[in-house]
């Protein structure tokens, strides 16, 4: 008999400079959530990254496995969920979009809805508005895709041959406030000017061309422009792309993280050059996650067994 589940949803990186709300790719930093059936919900995080969380159905875990037990008419059974994370919040790394991840996990075990990797993806896109922070977290890799009101378009483009290095700030940059500082629009010519450096970042990607990816990351005219001058982060990470052995750096997600793009077997020599100039803050390398959110059905009375991840 099944005692519970095991539900793994790798973090995430965003945009990769001028992919804005369209290019997304898994990362290897993880929310794993330990889930039984209970008489009532209730949700324990259990490191630093989850304190404070909802305890209750105002979890946004909740609110996604309830929202989508109600598109698929059925009832949604309570469960103890006791969660992990090394996924720091409010960077740019997912954290928000992991729990959507989750939400449709749970949902799908619990449920016993049978969903593909398809249906996650769209119910994943529909909520958050675009695919490129919640579909990594499903696939893994790198993916491509647009969300037209209800239409969700994909490319899994695989994974890609580049090492990676992040720089991780002490301080959180929500999403809203750094959309806030957007235009709410723009020009004719402006679009297509935008638009053309981004189709040739998806080229060079597809292409697994990260030189060329790199050069135009510092092109891009969505959110560079208007994020940059309030990052100095970032504002250190593109003067540094040009002394050290990086093919790129850009913000990651809305940020305030910046991740560098490094050739294959060169993180580790990067990692530490970017330590010296980025003294105060956390500097590491982390992987490209292959596997998408990974479900494993637990046989066996479970309890949770902190592994060492905070």
């Amino acid at each position: 008999m099944t005692k519970g589940w095991k539900i793994r949803v790798p973090a995430s990186t965003a945009n990769l400079g001028p992919g804005f709300d369209s290019v997304g790719m898994a990362l290897s930093k993880y929310l794993t959530l330990f889930v039984t059936p209970a008489a009532e919900w209730s949700f324990t995080g259990h490191s630093r990254h989850l304190e404070g969380i909802p305890s209750g159905k105002d979890n946004l875990i909740y609110i996604i496995a309830a929202w989508v037990a109600e598109k698929y008419e059925v009832t949604l059974p309570a469960a103890k969920v006791e969660m992990e994370s090394d996924i720091p919040l409010s960077r740019g790394f997912g954290s928000s979009a992991t729990a959507i991840v989750a939400g449709i996990e749970l949902v799908n075990e619990l449920c016993e809805l049978k969903l593909t990797k398809e249906d996650k993806a769209h119910w994943a896109s529909l909520y958050e508005g675009h695919p490129d922070n919640v579909v990594p977290s499903i696939y893994g890799g790198l993916v491509i895709g647009s969300q037209f009101e209800e239409d969700t378009y994909l490319v899994h483009a695989g994974v890609p041959t580049v090492d990676l290095v992040a720089v991780v700030p002490s301080y959180e940059l929500s999403t809203k406030e750094s959309r806030d500082t957007l235009p709410e629009g723009f020009t004719y010519k402006s679009a297509v000017a935008a638009s053309s450096i981004a189709n040739v970042l998806v080229a060079a990607i597809m292409q697994d061309n990260w030189e060329l990816a790199g050069e135009v990351m510092q092109k891009d005219l969505f959110h560079r422009p208007y994020r940059l001058p309030s990052i100095p982060e970032w504002q250190r990470a593109e003067l540094l792309v040009k002394e050290l052995p990086v093919y790129g750096a850009t913000l990651s997600g809305a940020g305030p993280i910046i991740l560098f793009f490094v050739p294959k077997g060169k993180g580790k020599e990067v990692q530490l050059q970017l330590r010296s100039h980025y003294q105060e803050h956390v500097v590491e390398q982390v992987e490209v996650d292959t596997e998408g959110a990974v479900t494993e059905v637990l046989q066996k009375d479970h309890s949770y067994v902190n592994s060492g991840k905070q």
